[in-house]
């Protein structure tokens, strides 16, 4: 009884992977998706960085270019 059990949920898990895989790693699709995914994401988190320093970089300049317009006496 139990080695039938087992012998079942060992062929259900198969069928389930093998549902799986071909549902993404053997569909083109989703591969193309998952490797644009992969090289895209670093470039969006590199500019964001490069944004929010060149932005904190103006607004020193900004605000050094007043202290030298109004200098406090």
């Amino acid at each position: 009884m139990y080695n039938h059990f087992l012998f079942s949920n060992i062929l259900y898990f198969l069928s389930i992977k093998n549902t799986f895989l071909d549902m993404t790693i053997n569909n083109p699709i989703f591969i193309f998706s998952v490797i644009t995914f992969i090289w895209f994401i670093p470039g969006i988190v590199v500019r964001g960085l490069k944004t929010k320093k060149d932005n904190a970089k103006k607004r020193k300049s900004q605000e050094d270019a007043i202290k030298k317009l109004y200098p406090k006496e």
